[in-house]
């Protein structure tokens, strides 16, 4: 079997809720405030070792109170911490999350994610049949760094550009597989497109995209509660979603991200990973939290069985 390698971002999440989003210089009546460990790299690791998968998590924490109960949630999850390094002179990361009818508006705080570098990624070594997987909440020259060692180690690479931000052709080439949600893949192909739209109109977003700056890639567009459409060499692999009642959807993606990564680890091929991943994510919407919501392996095989 693979191991997972995870080089990015841990968070702890402030939750609000409330009714209804405010609008620009509204103040609206919240219901309840909660903390939640997340950040993208943290919850990816999380959903890939509740797997069984061998997860290793490269990144940096605060010496502050978020930063002790990150690492003790992490270390309980059981991805491997040895290549988290605690930094003085900044906090832990911060995410101010609202939620409102199952929807969330996010406002991330990187703190000591903007300190992970190059050296950080340089220290785990990887190997053939491993998968590497990154996101944008990390300095995006210490992503480049770390998928060309993972290259030259023959890992399979994972990109989750989210936050979506402008990239170079030279960080994309080095991906194997690209994972993205509508609003990432429309600003990274210039392209308007919204939840309800058709999957062909993703479809043909997604092959300009393979076609143009990360030619001979997959591109996986996650399409939340309709499912995920894969583009594979220009032909389309569809895996329908799954109707669940949604409570929260913050670490949906996440998950996914993290679950998919599990299954390539283990020798899984992609259709059997997508569908997997799927049913991962359709659990954990179900839960209040980023990174505690992940399923376990039981969970996701008592739904594919």
């Amino acid at each position: 079997m693979g191991r997972v390698f995870v080089a990015g971002s841990i968070n702890m999440d402030v939750v609000a809720t409330a009714e209804r989003h405010p609008r620009i210089g509204e103040t609206v009546a919240g219901d309840s405030v909660l903390y939640f460990p997340g950040g993208k790299g943290a919850n990816q690791a999380v959903a890939s070792a509740k797997q069984g998968v061998p997860t290793t998590l490269v990144g940096r924490l605060g010496t502050d109170a978020f930063g002790r109960e990150l690492r003790s949630f992490l270390a309980a999850q059981g991805v491997e911490l040895a290549f988290v390094k605690d930094t003085t002179g900044t906090h832990s990361g911060t995410a101010i999350i609202t939620i409102a009818n199952a929807d969330n508006t996010i406002v991330v705080v990187p703190g000591a994610n903007a300190r992970v570098d190059a050296d950080d990624v340089a220290a785990p070594t990887l190997a053939t049949g491993d998968v590497a997987v990154s996101q944008f909440e990390i300095p995006l020259p210490t992503i480049s760094a770390f998928f060309k060692r993972a290259r030259a180690a023959g890992a399979t690479t994972i990109l989750n550009p989210a936050p979506a931000k402008k990239v170079d052709a030279a960080l994309l080439d080095l991906v194997d597989i690209l994972i993205l949600n509508e609003t990432e893949l429309g600003f990274l192909t210039g392209t308007e497109l919204k939840d309800s739209d058709a999957p062909a109109r993703f479809a043909e977003a997604a092959g300009s995209l393979a076609q143009g700056k990360i030619e001979g890639k997959i591109v996986c567009v996650t399409l939340g509660k309709r499912g995920v459409l894969a583009l594979v060499d220009g032909e389309q692999m569809l895996v329908p979603g799954r109707a669940v009642k949604a409570v929260d959807t913050t670490g949906a993606g996440d998950c996914f991200v993290g679950a998919l990564a599990s299954q390539l680890a283990g020798g899984k091929t992609l259709r059997d990973a997508l569908v997997y991943a799927n049913i991962a994510a359709s659990i954990c919407v179900q839960r209040m939290g980023a990174a505690p919501s992940m399923p376990t392996a039981e969970e996701v095989k008592a739904i594919v069985t």
